[in-house]
């Protein structure tokens, strides 16, 4: 008896599994059974598994049957006149939907012309294995599944076009690139996507060689003159909002420039850019620091005698200023309401970016570099032709991460640009790189995509032949001028006064424990006493109890709490975090004694 499972619940038994396995399949093929719910035979337990629980991923497959697929020539026509839709050929059990379970029991083509008499079914297009950022690989067959893997990813991260209206948009944090292009090497899942409207890279000439070592570990080289006619160029936006907040008692925020009285006035200059409105106005160049909505807000704590007599000295100033590190120019003002009524102001600030040093770029194929220097163009390689690359790419690179693609890109995006046309690269579909060869040789051109390159400052020619090419590539969101973070003295936190944390709040950069170590083994062990002072403190101990002891500072006279004031007290170095420490051993009833010794 073979025992029948439902969603891993027992629900019956059954003497013949493999009729009704079959049974089954045939009635989900007839649309008796829902297309989802999917049938798995264990022969090792001799089991019958159906499963038709919510969340599992099923993908479509083209049913064989004796060697044939029941997908037809005549169904193809009369999806290509609309007749029929994908959904009738799953009703009619031309294609159905399997699960990873089911899919343990069937045997599964790539191609028609592999199909025998053991297949079960055939794949509607070998594409489908992977998702649709990775489809956008060109030759994406060429390459190791790890390398796949992070060209889908950075793709994800690559600036372009991304919406139609971003003029009228309040976006966090986003990009545009100014002058994005469609791929020269293209996949079928450019046009379904319709890629061409939200583009998200540029086609530039690449050039595969060392430069200097400028371009050693995954860093690249550009050409200057590149970046002065535009390649790379985009703006960041990102939004300041505040809104007019109401409080218990009838109180509320304030959206005005604040009155010299309000506590907490910051100086004249930097309300400059407010109008009388007290909102910054467009186009106006910001820095960090300057006040972009100008707010005053009502006292944190009121007694019940101070609500009836509010004087304007008692309100505090809250307005919004640019974060640290931050800069750009007002793009856009706007007023409105929230959900509750109350005044919401968000200004839009944008600034441009220019590649710079720093800067990271990526081709398709997950080969992602920083720019390690921006060379001038007239020292930049040149060919025979005039023909200056716009990035050097180092050829290091290519032995460890086995991305053919990236080369056979190079060589299929120069045939496309010399004969004006796009190059298919779909996956597992794509054009021959042999008959790239050929179409290149015709051009005039060497058949293996190398040239004869000449050294920009000497003039002399290369003894090597260069690999140049033509190919995609994506500008990420990764921009040093985002990232670039230094402190010497700054704000510090209120409970252990150490510095504060991240960028943003213009925090320490920490040296932790695996930094120590490094100083030490580097033999510089002393650059450790400035290093690790973040938060000293001189307090007064007790000699008698251990205890830390008051000073009074009016009074200038130390005493200890528990042995008085007739015992000698000292005045010791240590961190604040090591005091707070202390006073919760205290806290928890425990007794922290400190025994001092003379330092020599």
């Amino acid at each position: 008896m073979s025992e029948i499972y439902l969603n891993g619940k027992f629900i019956a038994t059954t003497d013949n599994p493999k009729l009704l396995l079959e049974n089954f399949t045939e009635e989900r093929r007839k649309s008796k059974v829902h297309y989802s719910v999917n049938v798995f035979y264990d022969d090792d337990m001799d089991q019958i598994q159906i499963e038709s629980s919510n969340g599992r991923v099923i993908r479509p497959l083209i049913v064989v049957k004796n060697g044939q697929p029941l997908l037809t020539q005549k169904h193809l026509e009369q999806l290509e006149k609309n007749e029929i839709t994908f959904s009738d050929l799953v009703r009619q059990g031309v294609i159905e939907y399997l699960d990873a379970l089911e899919e343990e029991s069937t045997l599964i083509a790539f191609y028609e012309d592999e199909l025998t008499d053991k297949h079960t079914h055939l794949e509607i297009l070998p594409l489908a294995i992977i998702g649709l950022c990775t489809s956008l690989v060109p030759y994406a067959n060429f390459n190791q599944s790890t390398r796949l893997n992070a060209g889908s990813k950075n793709q994800k991260q690559a600036l372009g076009f991304y919406v139609n209206n971003f003029l009228v948009r309040m976006d966090m944090d986003v990009n545009l690139l100014h002058t994005p292009n469609f791929p020269i090497v293209k996949t079928i899942m450019h046009d379904y996507s319709n890629y061409e409207k939200h583009p998200s890279g540029q086609n530039v000439v690449v050039a595969v060689l060392s430069y200097d070592g400028y371009n050693m570990e995954d860093s690249i080289v550009i050409n200057r003159g590149s970046i002065e006619r535009g390649f790379a160029r985009s703006t960041y936006y990102r939004p300041v909002i505040s809104e007019e907040l109401r409080y218990s008692g009838g109180l509320i925020d304030d959206i005005s420039i604040p009155d010299k009285d309000v506590k907490g006035y910051k100086s004249e200059r930097d309300y400059r850019f407010l109008e009388e409105d007290g909102i910054v106005y467009p186009e106006s160049n910001v820095a960090e620091g300057d006040v972009i909505i100008g707010k005053t807000s009502p006292p944190r704590f009121l007694s019940s005698l101070d609500e009836y007599n509010l004087a304007t000295s008692s309100r505090r100033e809250s307005s919004m200023t640019l974060k640290h590190g931050e800069q750009g120019t007002v793009d856009f003002v706007l007023i409105t309401e929230n959900q509750e009524g109350n005044k919401l102001v968000q200004v839009r600030v944008r600034d441009q970016k220019t590649p710079e040093i720093g800067d990271k770029f990526t081709s398709r194929h997950g080969q992602k570099g920083v720019i390690g220097m921006i060379i001038p163009s007239e020292d930049m390689p040149f060919s025979a032709s005039g023909i200056v690359p716009d990035i050097l790419f180092n050829p290091h690179g290519i032995p460890s991460r086995m991305t053919m693609a990236h080369l056979i890109e190079m060589l299929a995006g120069k045939v496309g640009a010399l004969k004006g046309q796009f190059i298919n690269g779909t996956p597992f579909d794509c054009e021959p790189h042999e008959n790239l060869r050929k179409e290149l040789h015709s051009l005039g051109f060497k058949e293996n995509g190398t040239e004869t390159l000449y050294n920009g400052r000497t003039g002399k020619q290369y003894r090597a032949k260069i690999y140049v090419g033509d190919m995609y590539y994506l500008k990420l969101k990764h921009m040093v001028s985002n990232k670039l973070h230094a402190r010497a003295r700054g704000p510090i936190q209120l409970l252990t006064r150490q510095p504060t944390e991240g960028r943003a709040k213009e925090g320490g950069l920490r040296l932790g424990e695996m930094e120590k170590d490094t100083f030490v083994a580097h033999g510089a062990s002393l650059l450790l006493k400035e290093r690790f002072d973040s938060d000293k403190t001189v307090v007064p101990v007790c000699e008698e109890c251990g205890l830390i002891a008051i000073h009074n500072e009016f009074k200038n006279r130390s005493y200890c709490p528990i042995c008085g004031e007739n015992v000698s007290i000292s005045n010791i170095s240590i961190s604040y975090a090591f005091k707070l420490m202390l006073d919760e051993f205290k806290s928890l009833g425990i007794y922290p004694k400190l025994i001092l010794k003379d330092k020599y």
